[in-house]
Order: C-alpha cells, then structure tokens, then sequence
C-alpha cells in the first residue's frame, strides 16, 4: 500500500512539474510573439491612397476613371500635386481632364501632368497667369537644328545694324545682342506636345513672355533677324549681356579720334575810326 502511495505520489510530482514547463514554454513564446508584433508595429510605414495610371498614357488623351488605380503611397514622401480623393481628380458634372505629359503604368497622377477639367491639351493650358504666347520664325540654323522641344529654354540673340558710329566716325555695320535669356518655348509649330520622334527642323517656335517682352521681341524680329540658343536642363545661371559687332569679332581696333588743332593766338584793339569801330591786330604778350 505504501509503495504505491509512493508511486502515485512520485506521478504526480512529475505531472505538476510538466505542467510548469509547458506553461512556462507557452509564457516564453507568447512574450516572444508579443516584443516581435511591437518591433513590427514600429516599422509600419504611415501611408495615404492616391490615384496612379494602371496603363501608359498619352499626350492629348482623355483621363477616364478606368485609367486610374488608387494604390498606398507613403505619406513622407507624396510628390506634389497628387490626387487623393477622387471627386477633385473626377468632379461630378464635368468633362473629363485631358493628359499634358505621357505617363507610364504606375506613375503617380500629378496636377502639372493633366489639364483641368473640361479643357484641351492646348497651348493656352501651358501658359502662366500673366504671360503671353509670341511666335518667332526659326530654321535649321537660328532654330538649334530641330532639337527644340516644348518646354525647353532658350536665349534669344538679335542680330541687325542700326547705323551706329564708333568715336572716330567708323560704323559699326551688323553686331549681334542678347535681348532675352531663359525663355521657355510652349509649342513648336503646331504642336504643344514634348513628344517629337527625332530631330524636326521647325518653322516657327512659340514662347511665353511677359506683355513687355513680346512688344521687344516683335520690334527685334521685324528689324534684325533672331537666334535661339538652347539652354541646358539643369542650368540655373543666368547669362550677363552680351553685345559683339563685326570690330570685335575680327580683333579691329576703332580708328583714334583726331587730335583738335589749336589755333594761334590773336591779339587785338579796337579803336574808333569815324562812325566804325574797327579791331586792329597786334602782337601778344603774356
């Protein structure tokens, strides 16, 4: 009797102490599965939905809700002007925006991207409150050899002759002048789109200036003849004023100026004969 009272005793101890190590092995792992759900809660990424193509988009195509895709987009780093309720990228009641820049699958919609609502991808959707559109004639020479685009900039240089004299009364003849720096083209011919396969050699180019500037601008195309002169996409400098004619160019100094000649010094009287004063010359002395 007593060996099995000893034997259901020592069971029982056993049981009790596998039951504290399956607790303590479930505590332990629970704590575990616990810290790991903190550790990923504190990387989770704070996000916003917005709205991004779910197919290549053109130049001049109509923006359809079946175009767009609203996927999760990290808040720290929205580019600007995304659209993220679908009633400002859709308004109710209007027509539909029109895409003023190719966009590929995925890409992000921005605002400088499409048109507002309602309107066409035309040149008066690139211009700037307060600027205007002026057309200058170009060829393959004066117009950077078809290389242009739609919102490239440029430097304008005039070239003509306005009868100017140098001191000593040689002209000038022509001379060239930067009148205009960092002009951006809006259109190239007819066409508003930054899409042009290959080099075009273009007829005319039309840019955005200030009123002011297209009164200089026509004044210097029906006088001279103007050049374009493309500016860099990263470049921020500003050009200084450059002003060079045919003397400069060719390394020619200006004629001197004559030196005046001094007269002789005269010496006079006056002195009265009759009703007539009449001056007689005389030696001077100092």
């Amino acid at each position: 009797m007593r060996a099995v009272f000893g034997l259901v005793l020592i069971v029982g101890i056993g049981l009790a102490g596998f039951a504290a190590y399956m607790v303590k092995t479930r505590m332990d792992a629970y704590e575990a599965q616990l810290a790991h759900a903190r550790a990923t809660q504190s990387q989770v990424v704070d996000t916003v939905e917005v709205f991004v193509a779910n197919r290549p988009l053109k130049y001049g195509e109509r923006l359809q809700k079946e175009h767009v895709s609203p996927v999760k987009w990290p808040r720290s780093a929205l580019p600007e002007g995304v659209f993220t309720d679908p009633a400002a990228l859709f308004p109710e009641g209007q027509d539909p925006r029109t895409v003023l820049r190719s966009m590929e699958k995925n890409e992000a919609i921005l605002a400088l991207k499409v048109t507002e609502p309602g309107e066409d991808a035309g040149i008066t959707s690139r211009i700037q409150r307060g600027m205007r559109a002026f057309a200058i004639k170009v060829d393959a020479t004066s117009g950077v050899s078809g290389f242009l685009r739609p919102g490239d900039r440029v430097d304008i240089y005039w070239t003509g002759s306005v009868g100017r004299t140098t001191v000593g009364g040689d002209t000038r003849g022509e001379f060239t002048k930067l009148i205009e720096t960092g002009v951006k083209l809006v259109a190239v011919d007819q066409s508003a789109s930054d899409e042009r396969p290959g080099a075009t050699v273009a007829r005319t180019v039309t840019v955005a200036v200030l009123p002011r500037q297209v009164a200089s601008l026509a004044q210097a195309q029906s006088t001279g003849r103007l050049s374009l002169s493309l500016v860099g996409a990263g470049d921020t400098t500003v050009s200084s004023a450059i002003e060079i004619d045919q003397r400069t160019l060719l390394g020619i100094d200006a004629a001197p100026a004559p030196e005046p000649q001094q007269k002789p010094e005269e010496c006079t009287i006056r002195t009265r004969r009759g009703s007539e004063v009449v001056e007689i010359p005389i030696p001077c002395t100092n």
